[in-house]
């Protein structure tokens, strides 16, 4: 069954997610999605195996498989500042640490992706093992930039998720979880690592264990890269909030965030000094992000974690 006949349902999930971050416009972008990878189902000739639930939090995932019987995986994204140039980011790392990609519709965010088994991500193996592949595949990803190319830099990140910050922490839960001096703090981070910054490495962007799939050509690649041109400790920062809980529930977290900030500084030789600040900044970012769509545990977790660092 392919093209248009396909029972398309989209998760619950999915239609929270957009609904909550992006209103009436996410509500009607959900109201012609089935449309929408039908239209694609057919376009590739693709035939649709199932539907992923819950999948991602801004795409419908399915798994399909071509005309020659090849297995694939249709992304159907919403196109958002941070995701727009997934397929790009993609094309240049040609599968080189990252999921390839087969075909794309950028304007509609439509890709063709080769299936991974995203059953088993980075975040199913013990932090430690966890760590040292993804380390290793961070290391891999961070090339150098296209001539020309089209990315964001680093200062056009900054300057996007500074302003969220302001526009969200006078809000009702962030003020009640005392997040202003927090705030505070990591914009003022961020400016002064902002104007020191080398943007010469294209950075996923999105990096974490949960964003890491077994392949069968390598043991992991990458998917959902939010590129952009800029320093590589910004990139490892996200890596550094994975798990969180585990630092911020055990005894000492400060001194558990410090060592873990050093291992990977060390790991992938960035300046720790740097990596302790665009993580503040991020976690910070997570924490507010969180508060808005009504994940309090979450968000505590997160402004804990800047907290220790």
């Amino acid at each position: 069954m392919s093209g248009a006949a396909a029972q398309i349902t989209v998760p619950e999930w999915l239609s929270h997610s957009v609904a909550a971050s992006e209103g009436d416009a996410g509500r009607q972008w959900l109201a012609d999605l089935p449309a929408r990878v039908a239209g694609y189902l057919e376009r590739w000739d693709l035939t649709l195996e199932r539907v992923l639930d819950p999948g991602g939090s801004l795409s419908l995932i399915g798994y399909v498989h071509r005309d020659d019987l090849s297995p694939a995986v249709l992304k159907a994204g919403l196109v958002t500042p941070e995701t727009a140039l997934e397929h790009a980011a993609l094309s240049h790392w040609a599968g080189r640490g990252a999921v390839l990609l087969l075909d794309a519709v950028p304007a509609e965010g439509a890709l063709l992706l080769e299936r991974l088994h995203g059953d088993i991500p980075l975040r199913s193996l013990a932090e430690a093992k966890a760590m040292l592949e993804a380390t290793s595949l961070l290391h891999r990803l961070w090339v150098a930039l296209p001539e020309g190319h089209p990315f964001p830099t680093l200062a056009d990140r900054v300057a996007t998720t500074a302003t969220r910050l302001r526009e969200r922490h006078d809000l009702p839960p962030a003020a009640e979880a005392e997040a202003g001096a927090l705030v505070a703090e990591a914009l003022e981070t961020a400016d002064a690592l902002t104007a020191s910054a080398d943007e010469t490495f294209l950075l996923h962007g999105d990096f974490h264990h949960g964003n890491v799939l077994a392949a069968d050509r390598a043991p992991w690649l990458a998917i959902d890269p939010r590129p952009l041109a800029g320093e590589r400790a910004f990139d490892l920062a996200r890596l550094a909030l994975d798990r969180a809980d585990t630092l911020v529930g055990s005894p000492g977290a400060p001194a558990a965030v410090r060592r873990r900030l050093q291992q990977l500084a060390d790991a992938l030789d960035v300046d720790q000094e740097r990596l302790r600040g665009w993580t503040l900044f991020r976690a910070v970012d997570l924490g507010l992000r969180a508060l808005a769509a009504g994940r309090r545990e979450d968000a505590e977790l997160y402004l804990e974690f800047a907290g220790a660092v």
